[in-house]
């Protein structure tokens, strides 16, 4: 691994950080307009930031394989920070294809659809042929001559020894948005890229004893990575896999198994049937949840997981507004986690899974609520957070996850690509600049942290790492996804009009008075 010492200086040397007369910091350059006092900032904080990415870069055998998780060198212990995260890539991967340098990229998936085809051993037991890693690193066997091996994390060292459940759904997803940039097919149609996509698919629609089209899923099993109580179905899961096996369709040749092309288009229709009917929640549909009838017994039943109308917490009833609408958190029997998760509803958006209405309505809900889901540094990864004993009993009193901290209503700047990129989709681009325009005033300037604390996101996270690679990247694929929206196409699926079971009666609520 090739990594510098150096923090990146050019934005210190572009920008001088001086005291306002209110005693707040303030940003200021020479005298200029405040338009070329803005263009000159946000030009400034890019090359700090593409200088910061390309210091993230890790090297194999002399080739760029991936980004690092973070280059914090104040801190002491690196952890698993000097790792190559699959997740924590994706941001990097988007930023690299937009500015035309792929091969990186290519290094990335085809390295780690080799590792996949290791043995997967936690404990006694082995670990399926398609699950992928969460990260790796590079290993020099012996230094003096330089041999190097990769060294990949399939859960067993991970905190608390969790498969990562979206490693290969991101995979597939970042396969075709590389097919899609550089037109070429080569790579998607190699025997080792179609075995993986195969393995992939084949391990997450493999038969069990489950009723749901949706993926049985632990805690901590993605971005979410510690316990949060997302055990069981969680949207961010439902969401990836929708996607992934809409890009999979698109990349299989056209000589694979009819038998399995045709398992996954049913898979994809039945889970659209699922998280229409279950996991939608608008203002009427919360209405109707809230009259449910219980201990219903027959095929015709409303209430089929059997929720209880008082298990519904009463902030949701404050949260929804007369327009607007989002898939809530999870679904099993008797429960519905209604918590509000940033990366499940913005990837169902992307992957088509909601209709055009449903998307609209989506952002429609982070108009109304930019308070609570935006506040003064984007983006809140779930709302609202968990205190006192519900935060005991969940998280097993984690230390890290308190109250608006971290995973538990943390403020994640990465999650800004995400926001925009919905935002250009929909056509609403004015929501994507005002929150890249509250980004710009702080983001560089504390470091590219990787979260913030506070109920609006005030405070630089208690443990955030800084020169956080996906901070980094993630403003980087924002920024160019506003400069050329035509980026948008690797990373959004449209609606085919076959892939998606249509549900009925799933509109933005407007009965609300």
């Amino acid at each position: 691994m090739e990594l510098n010492d150096s923090y990146p200086r050019r934005l210190l040397q572009t920008l001088e950080v001086s005291k306002s007369p209110g005693g707040g910091s303030q940003c200021s350059l020479h005298e200029e307009t405040p338009t070329d006092t803005n263009a000159s900032h946000r030009h400034a904080i890019a090359d700090a930031a593409w200088e910061a990415l390309k210091r993230s870069i890790v090297y194999f055998r002399g080739q760029p394989i991936g980004t690092v998780a973070a280059i914090d060198k104040s801190q002491g212990a690196a952890l698993n920070y000097d790792q190559v995260f699959m997740r924590d890539f994706i941001p990097s991967a988007l930023a690299f294809l937009m500015k035309g340098e792929h091969l990186i990229v290519k290094n990335f998936l085809v390295e780690t659809a080799r590792l996949q085809s290791r043995e997967k051993m936690v404990d006694l037991f082995k670990l399926g042929q398609g699950v992928m890693p969460a990260s790796f690193k590079v290993h020099h066997r012996n230094p003096t001559q330089k041999t190097e091996s990769l060294l990949a994390d399939f859960g067993e060292t991970a905190i608390g020894r969790v498969a990562p459940v979206d490693s290969g759904l991101w995979w597939i997803i970042l396969l075709r948005a590389y097919t899609r940039l550089t037109g070429d097919n080569s790579l998607a149609e190699s025997p080792n890229c179609q075995r993986a996509m195969h393995l992939i698919l084949r391990l997450c629609l493999s038969e069990g004893c489950d009723t749901s089209p949706a993926l049985l899923c632990a805690d901590g099993c993605s971005m979410i990575d510690r316990r949060m109580g997302i055990y069981g179905y969680p949207i961010e899961i439902q969401a990836l896999f929708f996607m992934a096996m809409r890009c999979a369709l698109s990349m299989l040749k056209q000589d694979s198994d009819a038998d399995f092309v045709s398992h996954i288009t049913k898979r994809i229709k039945a889970l659209s049937y699922h998280l229409h009917s279950y996991y939608w929640l608008d203002f009427q549909r919360l209405n109707d949840i809230y009259r449910y009838k219980t201990e219903e017994y027959s095929q015709t039943a409303l209430n089929k997981f059997n929720v209880i109308p008082e298990s519904i917490p009463d902030w949701i009833f404050d949260f929804m507004p007369g327009r607007g609408g989002y898939f809530i958190g999870n679904v099993s029997p008797a429960r519905m986690d209604f918590r509000w998760f940033c990366l499940g509803n913005f990837i169902a958006i992307l992957s088509s899974l909601a209709t055009g209405e449903q998307a609209e309505a989506i952002l429609d809900l982070v108009e109304e609520r930019w308070e609570e889901l935006i506040g003064v540094m984007p983006l809140k990864i779930c709302y609202p957070a968990m205190e006192n004993q519900e935060w005991q009993i969940v998280t097993g009193c984690d230390p890290k996850n308190t109250r608006w901290s971290y995973h538990n209503g943390g403020s994640w700047p990465v999650l800004l690509w995400l926001l925009v990129a919905v935002s250009v989709k929909l056509g609403r681009p004015h929501l994507a600049r005002r929150a890249m325009e509250m980004m710009e005033r702080r983001l560089a300037k504390d470091d590219f942290p990787e979260y913030y604390d506070g109920k609006a996101g005030r405070y630089v996270g208690k443990q955030a790492r800084k020169f956080q690679t996906w901070s980094v990247a993630g403003y980087l694929v924002a920024k160019m996804l506003l400069d050329d929206p035509s980026h948008l196409r690797i990373i959004a699926l449209e609606d085919d009009g076959h892939s998606r079971f249509r549900a009925p009666c799933l509109k933005r609520s407007n009965s609300c008075p």
